[in-house]
């Protein structure tokens, strides 16, 4: 399997509380008090547990002083309780954020619009009248290297301590799907005089959205920035103009520079654009140190993320899982269907909070992050059997698994995967 697929595989995440019982007869080196990180497999399978890490952090013992400590201070404070060790990369990340960190705290947002005035914007252009001087407002951070280099971390701990009441972090595809949502919200409640015997105004709810948006939050950092949905790509470059019209700060972090955001995606050309929008209004820094720093918290050595065992049935194994978390479900194994932005979703194998599915049925279909975000908030332990190797030629299978990794991993859902065979690729 390529190794990119493997980084995105390790950041799933195993949160469950519930042990494994001890009937099931796992050869490995360590087993952790939560769902093991074990993989077992005979010449056709592997069986993957894999438990998230933090980049390079322990839980924090440290108490986050918001506006009293620069990014600069808390991140001493924390090598010096020996809760993260130095890194020569983060600390260059670390000093963008100051640099930051000063100048929102002489930054005020323009003030909130009147009713009045949003429904004019929406009816008659909002996107060619800028409400603020975007050259005067302070400049965000674009932060991209690859996973496990602690860029999540910094980003997290300017959020905690910056000296902003109306902020928030949140995960880009939970972002998106909320704008998808609030953008429908518009659309229906947008009434078009028909009486009149013409047609119906063009209506651009974008404007409106992003004024309901930056009212909540002014500074805004997201988690994962990433675009793999074409239905994103073709509102980024409206929905990110008015944020920045509407004198919002970007923080965000990403696997990928900026230039390769939805890169061989659908119609790119028009979303070129957006790319440009967001290297002018955020400053764009790498941390790429090479290391992987939750592989050298998980317990025992790297070579124990994988545990291979000829003998046994890897599907058997995921059977004996399934049948004892379900035992702990006040419900029975049945179909479950979910409602999600109008469209059905069934599942056939689900019992309570727990979904067992195959590769076909979470990324054959045409599903999208916001459906992957519906499973995480019904279930919190996902079975995924019969994972295929993936190539160039399941580049939409492929970027479905990535989304609903990432989705699983940012709201600690508990997942569990059988991989057909393959050969690793170094």
């Amino acid at each position: 399997m390529p190794q990119q697929y493997l980084h995105h595989i390790s950041r799933c995440l195993l949160a469950s509380t519930t042990t494994i019982p001890s009937s099931a007869s796992f050869k490995a080196s360590f087993i952790p008090t939560r769902l093991k990180n074990v993989a077992s497999c005979n010449s056709s399978f592997l069986l993957v547990f894999v438990k998230r890490w933090s980049s390079s952090t322990t839980s924090s013992k440290t108490p986050i002083r918001q506006g009293t400590v620069t990014p600069s201070e808390a991140y001493s404070e924390k090598v010096g309780n020996k809760e993260i060790t130095e890194d020569a990369h983060q600390i260059k990340i670390i000093k963008a954020l100051d640099n930051l960190y000063k100048e929102i705290g002489h930054y005020s947002p323009p003030p909130k619009q009147t009713a009045m005035t949003k429904m004019f914007k929406g009816f008659f252009g909002g996107t060619s009248a800028q409400k603020v001087d975007t050259s005067k407002m302070p400049k965000g951070l674009y932060i991209h290297g690859a996973v496990g280099g602690g860029k999540t971390f910094c980003m997290d701990m300017f959020h905690e301590i910056a000296p902003v009441r109306r902020k928030l972090r949140v995960h880009f595809h939970s972002f998106m799907s909320d704008v998808h949502t609030r953008i429908h919200k518009v659309k229906q409640q947008t009434v078009h005089d028909s009486s009149l015997g013409t047609k119906p105004r063009v209506y651009d709810p974008i404007p409106p959205v992003a004024d309901e948006i930056a009212e909540d939050a002014w500074l805004m950092c997201f988690d994962e920035f990433q675009v793999t949905d074409i239905a994103d790509a073709m509102i980024l470059k409206r929905l990110f103009t008015e944020l920045f019209n509407n004198g919002v700060v970007v923080v965000a972090t990403s696997n990928r520079p900026p230039d390769d955001l939805y890169k061989n995606g659908l119609q790119r050309s028009n979303f070129i654009p957006f790319i440009e929008i967001l290297k002018d209004r955020c400053n764009v820094v790498s941390l790429d140190s090479g290391i992987d720093y939750r592989q050298r918290r998980l317990p025992g050595s790297k070579s124990s993320i994988y545990f291979i065992k000829t003998e046994s049935d890897a599907d058997a194994e995921m059977n004996k899982i399934f049948k004892f978390l379900s035992s702990k479900e006040n419900d029975t194994v049945r179909p479950k269907t979910l409602t999600i932005l109008g469209r059905n979703v069934t599942f056939e194998k689900t019992c309570g909070q727990i979904v067992d599915c195959t590769f076909e049925e979470l990324c054959d279909r045409p599903l999208g992050a916001a459906d992957y975000l519906t499973m995480a908030q019904f279930f919190h332990t996902v079975f995924i059997r019969n994972v295929p190797q993936l190539n160039l030629k399941m580049k939409s299978q492929a970027r479905r698994f990535i989304t609903m990794i990432d989705t699983f991993y940012d709201n600690r859902v508990s997942a569990m995967i059988i991989y057909k065979r393959y050969k690793l690729v170094s």
